[in-house]
């Protein structure tokens, strides 16, 4: 999300918060300064107090400041470690607050400006806008038949250079069979490859140098004819790289209030879902209420360190895969690498720009999702398995109890399956497989959640939608899959589905009661005939 005056203004209001509390911190350090004369021991509280404030001064503007806190700070950690006295050492710390102070008036002299935001990754609701350069006229109609039905916008391109008037594009597909062998060799392609979108290659030769000629045009697909269009479409919707599947969540654990809120505003503007908690003793329970992809530690907190809360939450294998980022003003490596051993996977230096926070959480929330999407789905299809679908089935049903709102559940068959693996053989089941799983996915809403509960059958979960418009959205799905044109051998045949939907709207049934009035209407459209939709909401409708 792009920098804004509002945001500005929050940025501000936090730094002025912040400034606020300068003037106690350094109080605070002339009183334990003064301390050291009479009392050594007031040495470790110095050490933290500057510890802190090093990793905090330089995000709120305060650069110079906390790059002499950091010296500070690593004179008293010496101080620590080394039990010879040190007059020189001892005396330069006696006067840590004297030695801030100047540097507090200089910078507000300077009046420090807030750091300028990067831009954030926008997220499209827009229907994919798929480009078609083909001059065969029987398969571009075909084509743009197949995509319309799994709910593209197909725009047909009459020449290279009705690219920049059809843009933007999500993708490109293109024929280079004769007569368009040529085509990758156009001006158009060779000047603006690097800002052409996703590539797919379509070519009747099926040669080494013809898919050599792909990977150097950036292609991102090559298929030969004739073509398989499920497969093309599969490997279209995998080319997308911004299907996050709704914003990353980011859980801060910071005793320190403006900079946690400094983060969180930061991360939020990024559109990047955020909560904060700076009591340990509530830190597991936010765990299981905010479900975070990743997790941003405070390697210094009082009575508790990072490591030790990080281990407290390996403890329980739900979050083995979440990763842990430690914050800290530490630039010890051999510290920082023991922080990391102790159940941590990255470490971010204090103080942090704002660049670097957004792309260290970005790209440790992307991995993280990733490797989540990768255990978790079926490979034929990349839906949820059997096992996970119903997890997110419990979580929506019990979002839906605390909300009052309504969740559905549609539990969905192929029908006459069998025939299909028996007439054309199990590839081209598969195929079928992956069209059914590939519509649903495009047709149903970025919240809703789909899994492959097993063979040909389906389960989606609907948060926020009745049975009744369950029953509406599914049913346009239905039709589009009947008209869904499947090949083998020359020979072409349809398929279609039937679907049972359940649906809770009263605060009171458990998931496992909506899998199985789903399952028991899916058995009644079966018995009525197949290809239809039946519903069992335990009520009129």
């Amino acid at each position: 999300m792009p920098d804004t005056p509002q945001l500005q203004a929050q940025l501000a209001a936090l730094e002025a918060r912040f400034r606020q509390r300068l003037d106690d911190e350094l109080d605070t350090l002339d009183d334990l300064s003064a301390q050291l004369q009479t009392d050594p021991s007031a040495l470790q509280s110095l050490r933290d107090r500057l510890h802190k404030l090093a990793g905090s001064a330089g995000t709120f503007g305060y650069g110079e400041l906390g790059s002499m806190a950091r010296q500070l700070e690593q004179q008293a950690q010496a101080r620590l470690d080394d039990a010879t006295p040190d007059a020189a050492t001892l005396a330069s710390l006696s006067s840590a607050g004297a030695q801030l102070r100047p540097l507090l008036q200089r910078n507000e002299q300077s009046e420090a400006q807030p750091q300028q935001l990067d831009a954030g990754i926008n997220d499209d609701d827009r229907h994919r806008r798929i480009g078609l350069l083909i001059e065969e006229d029987d398969l571009a109609s075909q084509m743009a038949q197949t995509l319309d039905s799994f709910g593209y916008q197909v725009i047909h391109l009459a020449s290279p250079e009705a690219l920049q008037e059809a843009a933007p594009l999500d993708a490109l597909i293109i024929d280079t069979s004769p007569p368009g062998s040529r085509l990758l060799g156009h001006p158009m392609f060779q000047q603006a490859a690097s800002q052409l979108p996703p590539l797919l290659i379509i070519s009747s030769l099926d040669t080494f140098a013809s898919r050599l000629q792909a990977v150097r045009a950036g292609a991102v697909g090559f298929f030969t004819k004739p073509v398989d269009l499920t497969l093309l479409e599969r490997r279209l919707e995998r080319s997308f790289n911004n299907q996050q599947g709704g914003p990353f969540r980011v859980l801060i654990v910071d005793d320190d209030t403006e900079l946690a809120a400094r983060y969180q505003l930061v991360l939020s503007n990024a559109g990047i879902r955020v909560d904060a908690v700076s009591n340990p003793h509530l830190l597991l329970e936010k765990m299981r209420s905010f479900i975070p992809e990743v997790v941003l530690m405070d390697l210094n907190m009082p009575d508790y360190s990072g490591p030790e809360l990080a281990q407290v939450i390996r403890l329980d294998d739900d979050w083995l895969r979440v990763p842990i980022v430690y914050l800290s003003a530490e630039t010890n490596a051999e510290r920082q690498m023991s922080a990391l051993l102790k159940a941590g996977d990255d470490f971010i230096t204090k103080p942090i720009s704002d660049s670097t926070l957004l792309t260290t959480v970005y790209a440790r929330a992307q991995r993280a999702r990733m490797v989540s999407d990768a255990l978790a789905r079926d490979s034929l299809t990349g839906l949820l398995k059997h096992a996970d679908i119903k997890e997110q089935l419990e979580v929506e049903v019990e979002r839906a109890k605390r909300c009052h709102a309504p969740v559905s559940v549609a539990m969905i068959d192929i029908d006459h399956f069998k025939n299909v693996n028996d007439t054309y053989g199990h590839a081209c089941g598969d195929n079928v497989i992956r069209a059914l799983s590939n519509m649903l996915r495009q047709r149903l809403r970025k919240v809703d959640r789909l899994g492959r509960y097993g063979g040909e059958e389906f389960v989606a979960v609907l948060p926020g939608c009745s049975s009744k418009d369950a029953t509406q959205l599914l049913e346009s799905i239905r039709e589009a899959f009947n008209a869904l044109q499947f090949s083998y051998g020359g020979q072409q045949f349809h398929c279609s589905f039937s679907a049972g939907i359940s649906a809770c709207e009263d605060d009171e049934w458990a998931e496992e009661e909506l899998l199985e009035r789903a399952d028991r209407a899916l058995y009644q459209a079966k018995q009525s005939g197949r290809n239809r939709l039946c519903r069992n909401t335990g009520a009129a409708d």
